[in-house]
C-alpha cells in the first residue's frame, strides 16, 4: 500500500500531543500510540512493547526513541525495533501532519530489511 492508496484519519492536532509525549487511538482492536519529539517529529507505533506488551504510550520519550515503562526496552520511533542487545519489532503505522491536523493511517508500514 503506498500514500496514494491509504486511506487516512484525522486524529487531532498537533498540539493535543505533549512534547516528548504520546496519545493513544483506538481502531477496533488495536491501540496505536502517537509520539511526539522535542522537535516536533510526529510516529505512530501499535501501543505493545515486543517484549512484554508494555504499554509503550507511557514511557519516556527521549533521541527518536521510546523507552517502555515496564522493563526499559528501548525502541526506535522511526522502525519499531528494539535497539540494543534486545530484540523484537512493534508496529510502526504512517502518520502525517497537514496543516496541524494529523492524519494516521491503520495500515501498518512493512518493515525494511538492513541485509
Amino acid at each position: 500500500m503506498n500514500a496514494l492508496t491509504q486511506s487516512w484519519i484525522d486524529i487531532g492536532t498537533l498540539s493535543d500531543i505533549p512534547v516528548r509525549g504520546a496519545r493513544c487511538v483506538r481502531y477496533n482492536d488495536l491501540t496505536i500510540a502517537i509520539f511526539r519529539t522535542v522537535d516536533d517529529q510526529i510516529y505512530a507505533l501499535e501501543d505493545k512493547c515486543p517484549h512484554r506488551n508494555g504499554p509503550l504510550s507511557q514511557g519516556i520519550v527521549h533521541d527518536g526513541c521510546v523507552t517502555c515503562p515496564l522493563h526499559n526496552w528501548i525502541i526506535s520511533l522511526e522502525t519499531g525495533e528494539a535497539t540494543g542487545a534486545d530484540k523484537g519489532r512493534t508496529a510502526v503505522y504512517p502518520v502525517r501532519l497537514e496543516g496541524d491536523r494529523l492524519l494516521l493511517s491503520v495500515d501498518p508500514m512493512k518493515p525494511t530489511s538492513d541485509g
